[in-house]
């Protein structure tokens, strides 16, 4: 019974020697292919050993093996790009403005040949507004219609006033100047003519009107500036009087009507004008 178990046990330790002698062996390259291709599949290995009994038990453990292939790589390909050749802009070339000046306008000047009053109106019925004398100097400025009287600027005054051309020397040409416009001084200190009236015999027509209070000193008459209808024109005038009525000529004939202003005068100016009712 003792040389049967001696006998088993030396089977066992022989068996176990002999599966440690293969495991230490190279692996032949045929081999190393044939484990690497069952990787997929599970390896089972085996070993026996004798409990106190002597009894041989094989241990079995389950060893599993897997082989994870690697991802397959992806390769996205980026966007094609099309290169376009770059535009050449041509350089657009602004011309250059050139200003021309306009010619400046050369207003027409006056050299006094004999004393005279420059007046606030384009006629003698105009108050005095400023004397010149032989050889004053001044731009003219405008006229009336028919050129006989000239709106200047003194060279020795800072306002205008009127002066008649038949008293002076003209160098350039007056009926290249508009004509003006009379514009008279104001006096704030008395009121204008009162019962304006007008009456007509024929060709003639008066006027009438009330006397308007003021200091001797003060008083300078009346004015009027009327238009009235001469051969079959209209033609303006303008008329003083230290009286309170006025008799005009004025035929029928013309196509416009006639009509006119009156104002009271004083040394500093004129009143408000009054309209004529013109008949």
């Amino acid at each position: 019974m003792r040389r049967l178990n001696l006998g088993i046990w030396i089977v066992a330790v022989f068996g176990l020697g002999l599966g440690c002698v293969g495991c230490n062996l190279p692996a032949e390259p045929g081999e190393v292919e044939s484990i690497n291709d069952s990787l997929e599949s599970p390896v089972t290995s085996s070993a026996t050993s004798v409990d106190s009994l002597g009894r041989a038990n094989t241990l079995t453990p389950s060893v599993t093996a897997s082989r994870t292939d690697a991802p397959a790589m992806t390769y996205t390909a980026w966007p094609t790009h099309t290169i376009l050749p770059s535009a050449t802009l041509t350089p657009t070339i602004t011309p250059t403005v050139t200003i021309t000046p306009s010619p400046t306008f050369a207003f027409p000047r006056i050299t006094v040949s004999m004393q005279a009053n420059c007046r606030y109106g384009p006629g003698t019925a105009y108050l005095y507004a400023h004397g010149m004398y032989p050889g004053d100097g001044g731009t003219v400025w405008g006229r009336n219609y028919s050129g006989t009287w000239l709106w200047i600027q003194p060279d020795n005054i800072a306002y205008q006033c009127w002066i008649a051309a038949s008293v002076v020397e003209i160098e350039g040409d007056i009926f290249t100047l508009s004509v003006a416009p009379v514009r008279l001084p104001h006096s704030p200190y008395y009121y204008p003519p009162e019962n304006v009236e007008a009456r007509r015999e024929g060709d003639t027509v008066t006027v009438t009107w009330s006397r308007v209070p003021m200091t001797d000193d003060d008083f300078r008459g009346y004015l009027m500036e009327v238009t009235v209808c001469l051969n079959g024109n209209l033609v303006w005038m303008a008329v003083h009087t230290n009286e309170l009525f006025y008799t005009f000529t004025d035929e029928t004939s013309c196509d416009s009507d006639s009509g006119g202003l009156l104002y009271a005068v004083e040394k500093h100016g004129y009143t408000n004008p009054v309209d004529i009712p013109w008949p």
